[in-house]
């Protein structure tokens, strides 16, 4: 099943079949179905909506709220972003999920600031994007909390020296090779140079010429960046002969990264969650595959799915879908049951601390399990 025809089933009849039981619980969503968000809204969608269609045929929310979704498409533009948020909440929306990144969350959570809904983004992972205001919440673990992972392992394999290639164009590109920096130095690590490029830079060239002069040479290099900068990237840097090891962000886990054959084979990165035998995750891909035909092949299904348990645990704690009360109940969750990984907000800026897996890529397109572990709260490099 395409992520269209997805994007087309709705819960209508459920809806239907149960307004005589339940009050409704009105939900506009921000997915990209076109554009350089699409390869993370379209999966992130499509758990949400099947969780949600799972919530309703059980009597809704905790057994009591129908969840109507109203879902738009941005077409990875923020200026359409924000049209289509302010035009959900003219149509009733109470809570807003957005886009899959920190800068078109930012831009919705500025409009949706002044009746104070709940914004939550699908994986944005950039921690300042909470800085909007009180009514922001993240659901993915943060750029801190994955670089802080990365370095700690990193440190752990003996690397000493890191080249740092970021975008100075999103907060996520930028912020997670220079979270991974500060961590990785104050574990005695050396930044040994960085590069700067642009989204959708075509040519890498001129980067891995500056890299292959670095001296002292790297032992690892770190980047955040994603389709089709990663691609490029890695591409020219293999061709160039340099087989430097190659560390990144969430952003890799997808098909079409572990598709690209041997230039990835090792190439390590963070992620929130792998499917381990018997676990809830495991049980979801199952699930979600006999229903859709579909097979989830990264985390950002089973993350819209725990979006959907974070909004019902919120609205269990509120009593109410009343949107002050949500916001203050989900802040104060502690040990949050998910499906990818438990979650806690309290005591955090609302990015949720959340289990950071690191994983390797082989050559054959696998994605192998490293290691899980969450970051310390009190190390953690600030925004």
């Amino acid at each position: 099943m395409t992520f269209k025809k997805l994007l087309l089933t709705t819960t209508s009849a459920l809806v239907l079949a149960g307004a005589a039981h339940a009050e409704e619980y009105v939900i506009g969503v921000m997915s990209a179905q076109s554009g350089y968000l699409a390869p993370y809204d379209g999966p992130a969608y499509a758990g949400f909506q099947f969780c949600v269609d799972q919530k309703n045929a059980a009597g809704g929310l905790n057994g009591k709220y129908m969840v109507r979704t109203i879902v738009k498409d941005t077409r990875s533009d923020i200026a359409e972003g924000v049209k289509v948020v302010q035009e959900m909440l003219d149509d009733g929306a109470q809570f807003i999920v957005s886009s899959a990144d920190a800068d078109p969350t930012i831009a919705a959570a500025q409009i949706t600031m002044a009746d104070g809904i709940p914004t939550m983004t699908f994986a944005g992972t950039a921690p300042v994007l909470t800085q909007v205001g009180p009514h922001v919440f993240g659901s993915y673990p943060a750029d801190n909390q994955q670089g802080a992972v990365l370095a700690a392992y990193a440190r752990e394999q003996g690397f000493e020296n890191v080249y740092l290639v970021k975008s100075p164009d999103s907060a996520y590109t930028l912020g997670g090779p220079e979270y991974f920096g500060e961590v990785f130095e104050s574990l005695g690590g050396n930044i040994v140079g960085t590069s700067n490029y642009s989204l959708n830079q075509p040519d890498f060239s001129a980067i891995v010429t500056t890299i292959k002069a670095a001296e002292p040479q790297p032992d690892v290099i770190v980047t955040w960046a994603w389709e089709p900068d990663f691609p490029a990237f890695i591409k020219a840097l293999r061709g160039a002969g340099l087989a430097t090891q190659v560390m990144g962000g969430d952003v890799l886990d997808t098909p079409t990264v572990r598709g690209l054959g041997d230039v990835v084979d090792g190439v390590v990165h963070t992620s929130g969650g792998f499917p381990d035998e018997g676990s809830a995750y495991a049980q979801f891909i199952d699930d979600f595959k006999a229903a859709t035909g579909t097979t989830p092949d990264n985390n950002y299904y089973v993350n819209g799915c725990d979006i959907v348990n974070m909004i019902e645990q919120a609205v269990a704690a509120a009593g109410s879908t009343d949107p002050a009360a949500v916001t203050a109940a989900m802040a104060e969750i502690e040990n949050g049951k998910g499906i990818m990984s438990d979650f806690t907000f309290k005591g955090t800026d609302r990015m949720p601390l959340r289990d950071v897996v690191v994983a390797r890529i082989t050559g054959a397109g696998e994605k192998e399990f490293v290691l899980r572990t969450k970051a310390d709260p009190a190390t953690l490099p600030q925004p």
